[in-house]
């Protein structure tokens, strides 16, 4: 089927004007000013936008798709995340990570989980590897699995800076991220190292080691949640400057963590933002003893997204952040957070003041009137 969006508010992510959108077969075949509507067709669906926004769906660079934690023992493990949970807010990519726990979740569980959410209708991606060196692997390396593996574009997240950590010598920190390049060159993949970073004094030191005692490329690394602390924030910043990317924790932190690096002035396509959706968030007290657990959700990138506007960015800034700046760094420009000719049609449509309205994936509307149409298999509308 054909749709045309006519008379939006275009943001591709830079600001288009009111423009219409026609898209066939999943992906954008055009944006032009009146479009004029195909004579003859019967599968035609036209879709009014007079006083709405239309612009790429959100990548979300860090989710805990089959679960995560477990911190607190087996009871607080949390489960699998569905469909709709994703898709409401906007999120039409995702990569999904292991973290704390390689052993009762594995790999073969993560990429099946990645597969089903496919299959039901958004665009997936996966880390091999968790938190600890050795880290797990599917075929011998992470080399090979990058490779190999269509769903793996990298390695992670791979903890340091952490009492959880398998506190990794430079050496096997230098190894996973050639490992992970490696892989990326010769699958055709970005060949990511992503590092979750703990609260340790350390911070990223580890990484700009790495960076000054190896020929590892500074764009291959990719070091999380980095608004834990100001001293995190600087040494992002830092960098950033470099020529490196930092990915800041969706929640309530992170807006006043972004402003503040872009006056410290850290290039806003090297920032991206990412939910931590579906983990475990537990807190521990100053002798490291787990005091209490919450739940991550796919929602606060979208509750930054309007945040940031608010504060001050444009929407077309903003966007960069939630999903243009991740689309570029995983070499998925081409299809994936913009809206241009050749791209996937993941778009979303929200009214003036920024509440979501419309979310489509890959052509399929997922979500109307901000309500969920689309589920998951075995979830109950």
């Amino acid at each position: 089927m054909l749709k045309l969006f006519k008379n939006f508010r275009v943001y591709a992510p830079e600001d288009l004007g009111i423009k219409d959108v026609l898209v066939a077969d999943g992906r954008i075949a055009e944006i032009a000013d009146n479009i004029p509507e195909p004579q003859g067709l019967t599968s035609l669906q036209v879709i009014s936008g007079e006083g709405r926004i239309l612009m790429p769906g959100f990548i979300d660079g860090h989710v805990h798709i089959l679960g995560g934690g477990g911190e607190g023992g087996p009871a607080t493990r949390t489960p699998e995340i569905t469909l709709s949970e994703i898709t409401r807010w906007g999120v039409t990519t995702v990569i999904g990570v292991l973290g704390t726990d390689g052993t009762t979740r594995s790999l073969e569980s993560l990429i099946t989980k990645a597969k089903a959410l496919e299959l039901e209708g958004i665009t997936t991606y996966c880390y091999t590897g968790a938190y600890e060196v050795p880290t797990p692997t599917i075929t011998k390396n992470v080399r090979d699995d990058v490779i190999l593996i269509e769903k793996f574009i990298g390695v992670g997240e791979v903890a340091i800076s952490d009492h959880r950590s398998s506190m990794p010598s430079l050496a096997e920190l230098g190894r996973l991220a050639m490992e992970a390049r490696v892989g990326g060159l010769l699958g055709g993949k970005a060949g990511i190292a992503h590092f979750h970073v703990g609260p340790g004094e350390e911070g990223i030191n580890p990484l700009f080691d790495l960076l000054a005692q190896s020929d590892v490329p500074i764009q291959n690394l990719l070091p999380t949640h980095m608004a834990r602390s100001k001293m995190l924030l600087d040494q992002g910043v830092c960098l950033a400057k470099m020529g490196g990317h930092m990915d800041i924790t969706a929640g309530s932190k992170a807006t006043e963590a972004i402003l503040y690096c872009l006056k410290e002035g850290a290039p806003l396509e090297r920032i991206t933002i990412s939910s931590d959706g579906n983990g475990s968030l537990p807190r521990f007290d100053e002798k490291g003893n787990y005091i209490g657990l919450g739940v991550g959700s796919v929602e606060t990138v979208y509750r930054n997204f309007v945040e940031l506007v608010q504060a001050g960015l444009s929407i077309s800034e903003a966007l960069h952040i939630v999903g243009h700046n991740q689309a570029r760094f995983f070499g998925w420009a081409d299809q994936k957070g913009s809206i241009k000719a050749g791209a996937d049609a993941d778009i979303l449509i929200m009214d003036e003041n920024l509440q979501i309205d419309q979310v489509w994936a890959k052509g399929r509307k997922m979500v109307d009137k901000g309500r969920p149409i689309v589920f998951g298999t075995f979830e109950k509308p």
